[in-house]
């Protein structure tokens, strides 16, 4: 499906969407910034930029699937999954502090699911498998904080499986034209 293809109110839709996002990545900021003082520089909003950026670009090969219903879901789902971890990871830390540099290791998780999604060329089949892969890493990196000592984050690790888990369940679904 070409730019030309698109209905106008699919790309309305997709325009409240991306301003909907926008303005709930931004929140944070301002809140932060109105209610502690609390200064931001230049590379908070670089990386504010990139994760907008990241799902522009989720939202851009959603629409663009012929039936996009379980795609779509899965891929919101995933792109959910991995925004929701480095927010986390970044406001309070999963292990410890958000100042803990253990806490790297999860960027190793959005590593796996990225780097595999993009090589199987994000084909329902190739997600449903990124997923998985993504679930795996999840919890080889509750294996390595927990047998290093860093401690038990077995539920927070127990519902980013679960949602990377989904997202393939999606994902397959999409595979074999199966709506949701």
């Amino acid at each position: 499906m070409t730019a030309a293809a698109i209905s106008p109110m699919d790309q309305a839709g997709r325009l409240k969407l991306l301003g909907l996002v926008a303005a709930l990545m931004i929140m944070p900021v301002i809140v932060l910034r109105a209610i502690a003082g609390h200064e931001w520089d230049p590379g908070d909003v670089v990386f504010l930029g990139i994760l907008f950026a990241g799902i522009t670009i989720a939202l851009e090969v959603a629409a663009r699937i012929p039936d996009r219903r379980a795609y779509g879901a899965g891929l919101g789902l995933a792109v959910l999954a991995g925004l929701a971890q480095i927010w986390v990871n970044l406001a309070v830390g999963i292990i410890g502090s958000e100042d803990n540099p253990i806490n790297l290791i999860y960027a190793a998780v959005i590593a796996v699911a990225v780097i595999a999604a993009v090589s199987f060329g994000l084909r329902a089949e190739g997600m449903a498998k990124a997923m998985v892969a993504a679930a795996l890493a999840q919890s080889a990196t509750f294996l390595v904080a927990f047998a290093a000592g860093f401690g038990f984050t077995g539920p927070i690790t127990i519902f980013f499986v679960s949602l990377w888990l989904i997202s393939a369940w999606l994902f397959r679904r999409a595979e074999r034209g199966r709506p949701i």
